[in-house]
């Protein structure tokens, strides 16, 4: 508690200097590029008047439908997600916010003809387990955002996807907190060194989408320092968002934009965040929600009131907010804008952006984040000799499925959309987009002596009649996820199940290829001998999958959450919460699970998932040999891994915590992607967290570490692993 008060004290003796200036140079305090950013943003918001500290803690949603009739957008408004307005006489910018989780987001087409790269969802990027491709991703889209006149990006989703029907999983990094963290980010930290300000959300335990703004996640407070919250808080740490947006949920009975355990507590005094906390649009329900950690009320058209406008400024004339809170919420907000670069380099609309480029990035995190979920009889890659191949699936002539809500992105004037039902403001957003990168068109580009025929898989009986003539079929099995909509189950929607079953039992050499937003059951999954998961593959997501069907790739993707068999395995397997309550009535979603997500909760309960978390096969083979464990207050791991096989490829080596002092347990503890030739070997060493060892303590309160022995396993995926270790370790306690 020490250290934030010593920050403090130095913010307002920096802010105190004499006439705010520098004396060496005679500039504004807030212009000394050689001071930190904390002294320049308590300097300049010292120079602010009330009305204009009031002007920067709320901001509007800069799209025609929410204007009155004829009303003009503020000047330098963009349409887009928020916009802020600045402070010209200070030098103070305007926020102009984006959606930008994939890509910059144009909804409605609101920038008529506006156009943007599309990554692959968050779960295809995390199934890389590469944060160098993370980081690639998040940097292409802050330059095309700072090109594009945006400064401030809605990105970096840090939530665990805790139930696989949940409609936002695509938009994350899977069930993982440290998989989660790193890939999270990495990906906030490229987007940042482009100079815009970079958000993760939404804190937290915002992962289901069934009545989300009357949810109430009710999780204890170590199983939520162990889970989700370790995810935001190693995601802070890798990446130092300038911004964290809270979320539409309650958590433990208090909405989230107004949980002074979460924000004040947690994020603020826990663990020393400077930034600023934004809403999400629509969230803030009352002006003390200031009191309670928020900084910034977004898109206060969607709130009952404009909160932190008129109803602050009498809150913090009345002493109900202190002024010294106000002052507050302004810093972190200034300190943003100048840490990330936004204050002293002004983004400047118009430059060239090279799409070229960037597609070849979305391409190549498409590919390396498929996963071969099967490969029996050697069946991929596929031989470019094939005669007669079949490709079966719904659009697949048109392009790639992508996810809905906010974070969909045009990528192309010709992208298919098929509008869905719904009646709410946010309807427009829930379209069944597909990206013009056809797989029809780049099956046929590899093998162009062959026939390859089409069939869009609506009647299961016409489609097994045309496979019976063919070589080879490749089928794709799509399941659309979208923001506000959790699936009902883990079935393959418009019968498609049932038409795999048909079609596979009409050729036995039927590959599925997986376009979904999560895990999905396979009740046809014996009857087909080879099965990928290409996810939501971006706007090259054509070209990807054909590069990995035809082995110009060589798969290396791993599953980031774990394929139950069916929902009953799952730590909540009823029908989703709160589904048939009517809007408004508050529900608690409890988690029986606690810190045990995914594929802990498969190890504790001792349940065969059909793909574990991890998981993901190879055309080539690797082993792994000479594993060390190092003890220490920060252990390390070191192995050996070689490819045994005959082709290049790479691999994911993954290590976990077996069992601690207190008994058997899984959770990782660390993964390195590597490259290699056919026959070359590497060393790889893994320093570990030491809070992944460790069992937070309310009491104390931080992460303790049990004195006594700690198995350490390596292996391909949490359930396969082949080599063990055992370290001992000293009792200490970590501050939260």
């Amino acid at each position: 508690m020490m250290k934030p008060k010593r920050t403090c004290i130095l913010l307002v003796c920096a802010a105190a200097l004499p006439g705010v200036a520098g004396a060496a140079s005679g500039q504004p305090l807030w212009l000394d590029r050689a001071l930190p950013p904390a002294a320049r943003a308590a300097a300049l918001e010292q120079a602010l008047t009330d009305e204009e500290r009031l002007s920067l803690v709320h901001g509007i949603w800069p799209v025609p439908w929410t204007r009155p009739a004829g009303a003009a957008l503020p000047p330098g408004a963009i349409p887009g997600a928020g916009y802020v307005p600045g402070v010209p006489r200070l030098g103070i910018p305007a926020l102009t916010e984006t959606d930008a989780s994939l890509g910059i987001a144009n909804p409605s087409n609101v920038r008529a003809g506006d156009i943007a790269t599309a990554l692959p969802s968050g779960l295809a990027i995390a199934a890389t387990f590469d944060p160098d491709l993370a980081y690639a991703g998040g940097a292409m889209i802050g330059a095309e955002a700072r090109a594009k006149g945006f400064n401030v990006l809605l990105t970096g989703g840090a939530n665990l996807a805790r139930d696989p029907r949940g409609g936002r999983n695509f938009e994350y990094f899977g069930e993982d907190p440290l998989l989660t963290g790193l890939m999270a980010g990495a990906a906030i930290r490229g987007t940042q060194d482009q100079h815009v300000i970079a958000t993760v959300k939404h804190l937290a335990l915002n992962d289901s989408e069934t009545n989300r703004n009357f949810s109430n996640s009710v999780i204890d407070e170590a199983a939520m320092r162990e889970s989700d919250l370790l995810a935001f808080q190693i995601a802070i740490e890798r990446g130092r968002p300038a911004s964290v947006m809270c979320g539409y949920n309650l958590v433990n009975g208090t909405y989230a934009c107004g949980n002074d355990h979460l924000l004040n507590d947690v994020l603020k005094r826990d663990w020393r965040y400077p930034g600023f906390v934004m809403s999400d649009w629509g969230a803030v329900k009352a002006t003390d929600f200031a009191n309670k950690g928020l900084d910034q009320q977004s898109a206060e058209e969607l709130d009952k009131q404009r909160w932190f406008a008129e109803p602050l400024a009498a809150a913090v004339a009345a002493g109900t907010v202190s002024h010294a809170r106000l002052s507050d919420m302004v810093r972190r907000i200034l300190y943003a804008q100048i840490a990330s670069g936004v204050f002293d380099t002004p983004v400047k609309p118009g430059a060239p952006i090279d799409y070229a480029a960037h597609a070849k990035v979305a391409r190549g995190v498409a590919a390396s984040g498929i996963v071969l979920l099967k490969n029996d009889r050697a069946m991929l890659p596929l031989a470019k000799t094939a005669r007669t191949v079949l490709v079966i699936g719904d659009y697949v002539e048109k392009g790639v499925l992508s996810g809905g809500g906010s974070s969909n992105v045009v990528a192309s004037p010709d992208q298919t959309g098929v509008a869905m039902s719904g009646e709410t403001q946010f309807a427009q957003y829930v379209k069944e987009q597909y990206h013009p990168s056809p797989p029809l068109a780049a099956i046929r580009a590899r093998i162009p002596n062959a026939t390859v025929l089409f069939d869009n898989g609506r009647n299961a009986a016409e489609a097994a009649r045309k496979a019976a003539h063919a070589d080879i079929v490749i089928m794709f099995g799509n399941q659309w996820m979208t923001e506000d909509s959790d699936a009902p189950n883990l079935d393959l929607p418009r019968g498609q199940d049932a038409m795999i079953q048909a079609v596979a039992t009409a050729n036995p050499n039927s590959i599925v290829v997986l376009q979904t937003g999560g895990p999905v059951a396979m009740p046809w999954l014996d009857r087909v001998p080879a099965v990928i998961e290409a996810w939501y593959s971006g706007q090259q997501g054509g070209e990807a999958i054909a590069d990995v069907l035809f082995g110009d790739v060589n798969p290396a993707g791993r599953l980031p959450m774990t394929f139950p068999r069916s929902i009953a395995q799952t730590s909540r397997p009823a029908v989703l919460d709160g589904a048939d309550l009517p809007d408004g009535r508050p529900f608690d979603v409890a988690y029986p699970e606690g810190s045990d997500v995914g594929y802990r909760w498969f190890a504790k309960t001792g349940a065969r998932p059909l793909f574990a978390f991890g998981h993901g096969l190879s055309y080539t083979r690797f082993r792994y040999a000479n594993l060390r464990v190092q003890a220490g207050r920060s252990p390390r791991v070191s192995f050996t891994v070689t490819n045994v096989g005959g082709r290049a490829g790479g691999d994911v080596p993954q290590l976990y915590l077996t069992a601690d002092p207190a008994g058997p347990t899984r959770r990782l503890l660390g993964f390195r992607k590597v490259t290699l030739a056919p026959g070359a070997s590497t060393r790889v060493t893994l320093d570990i967290d030491p809070r992944l060892l460790a069992r937070y303590d309310t009491a104390r309160p931080g992460w303790s570490i049990a004195c006594g022995p700690y198995a350490i396993g390596l292996g391909s995926a949490a359930d396969a692993l082949t080599l063990s270790e055992q370290l001992r370790l000293k009792p200490r306690t970590l501050r939260p």
